[in-house]
């Protein structure tokens, strides 16, 4: 997408800990918090943050890389400093996490343009179809040691 760490130039990006990958989601969509949920048990490593898109930083990332807060219908995967968005984010995170999550590679059979549709169908219709949800109200204490707010 861009330069490694290119959100570490940019004054509109608060500072914040970018060792580790961070998932940045839609805080208030069940997908997105069904997603998060997943990542918190798929990622054996226990690094990975998520950062819902209604925080200051979650909304100055998807700002930084071209996305808008106001229609969240992407999430980001940032890892080592390079951003992965949609579907490319899923298959990247999958893979990262290994096991059962190497499975949303198999989607990559799909030709891209299908796979970009499909995507785009299911974010931009995610609330209709799935409801809401709040992903920070998990109560897991594991899990919340994992947000970043």
């Amino acid at each position: 997408m861009t330069k490694l760490f290119s959100f570490r130039d940019d004054p509109a990006v608060p500072d914040f800990d970018d060792c580790a990958p961070v998932a940045v989601m839609d805080g208030e969509c069940a997908v997105c918090s069904w997603g998060a949920r997943m990542i918190h048990r798929l990622d054996r490593s226990d690094t990975v943050r998520i950062c819902p898109i209604q925080t200051p930083l979650g909304a100055a990332l998807l700002r930084h890389y071209g996305l808008s807060s106001d229609d969240p219908s992407t999430w980001l995967f940032i890892d080592e400093g390079l951003a992965y968005a949609d579907f490319e984010a899923v298959v990247h995170a999958g893979r990262r996490f290994g096991g059962w999550g190497r499975l949303a590679g198999a989607l990559k059979i799909l030709p891209r343009p299908l796979r970009n549709w499909l995507y785009q169908r299911l974010a931009r219709n995610r609330y209709a179809l799935f409801g809401r949800a709040d992903m920070c109200a998990v109560p897991d204490p594991g899990f919340q040691r994992r947000l970043l707010r």
